[in-house]
């Protein structure tokens, strides 16, 4: 027979996150209302004073109670930049699941940044959302243990950079949208194709060029630094880079274009030099923007599934934030597939060659 656990220990168990509690506030050197502001993503409490109570809270594993980690119906959805058609069709997957679920979106963007600012996190970690969705963009490990510690997921659409493991992620198969579109190019029988890429510092933009390169080399074509610019998946990049290629002596008959911005600009390069897609200049986007079937000729494009991301990354942090929820992928991409439309042709034989 067992014998009774004596009423010390019992009360000791019941009151063991109280003392915990206390502990971190003496080892802080805080009072407990100010760790208690903490708990609860209050804003006034000075940010090394906040870090310093995080660790401890990390340190003792301290849990919070069901009624503390109560979450405010939202998603909060942060954009690098938060602009263009691109951006709609995020906002638009994320949209269709918040709804199904009784949610609404918080949008946010930080200025180019790669990870939004301080400011931001304080302001998640008040209005406990059910989860947050990072696009181009991720976290520092500051902003990470933040929301870590109250009990906030995250997941990072389309990363710029390698997330690291323990970061859930939804992604597209770049690499193979870049070989799939110069391999398409190079079937049609060019030789010579120029690529204007995104910003390097984006994980993206440098498998989309590695696939380019790919199929240049597994077809036997030389690959032509100079034929390589770097753009930053806007329009004005895609014209002014443009410009570049199409004016040199020894001009592309074709580009990949990164993505369909890009894409655009290109097009308008092209018409101020006289030159007529896709008879003069093959060209080839990424994204499969709805603007790529209205413009003329269409668009030949990667289809980057951009609203299956989206809804594929909020579910996964839903997913994430169910507290019976089985094993869930955290590591994600999503096929891409060339769509053939009239932007692209064979290279014509003694066409002129723009000034």
């Amino acid at each position: 027979m067992t014998s009774p656990q004596p009423a010390e220990t019992r009360t000791q168990k019941r009151s063991a996150q109280t003392a915990t509690l206390a502990e971190i506030a003496r080892e802080a050197g805080v009072s407990a209302p100010t760790v208690s502001k903490v708990l609860n993503g209050r804003a006034d409490v000075a940010p090394s004073t906040r870090a310093r109570v995080e660790e401890l809270l990390r340190t003792h594993g301290y849990r919070r109670r069901r009624a503390e980690s109560t979450r405010s119906p939202l998603i909060d959805l942060v954009f690098h930049e938060l602009e263009s058609a691109w951006a709609m069709e995020v906002i638009r997957g994320v949209e269709n699941v918040a709804r199904d679920a009784g949610l609404s979106v918080v949008l946010s963007e930080s200025a180019g940044r790669l990870t939004p600012g301080r400011t931001w996190a304080d302001q998640v970690a008040a209005r406990r959302p059910h989860g947050v969705i990072l696009v181009l963009s991720g976290l520092d490990e500051s902003q990470r243990a933040l929301l870590t510690s109250r009990s906030i997921p995250f997941v990072v659409m389309d990363p710029a950079g390698d997330p690291g493991a323990d970061v859930p992620s939804i992604g597209a198969t770049n690499w193979q949208g870049g070989l799939a579109a110069t391999r398409h190019l190079v079937d049609l029988g060019h030789t010579r194709i120029g690529a204007i890429s995104g910003p390097t510092r984006m994980m993206c933009s440098r498998a989309r060029v590695d696939g380019y390169r790919a199929a240049l080399e597994t077809a036997g074509l030389p690959v032509d630094p100079g034929l390589i610019v770097t753009g930053d998946f806007h329009h004005e990049a895609g014209y002014r880079q443009g410009l570049e290629l199409l004016r040199r002596p020894d001009r592309p008959t074709a580009v990949f274009a990164g993505n369909d911005l890009q894409a655009l600009g290109l097009y308008e390069a092209a018409r101020e030099l006289g030159l007529r897609i896709p008879h003069d200049l093959s060209v080839v986007g990424f994204d499969d923007l709805p603007v790529a079937r209205w413009v003329g000729p269409p668009l030949t494009t990667v289809r980057q599934p951009l609203m299956e991301m989206a809804e594929a990354a909020a579910r996964l942090v839903l997913d994430l934030g169910r507290e019976d929820r089985s094993s869930t992928a955290t590591r994600v991409e999503l096929a891409t597939s060339l769509e053939v439309r009239s932007s692209t042709a064979p290279p014509r034989e003694g066409r002129a060659v723009a000034g």
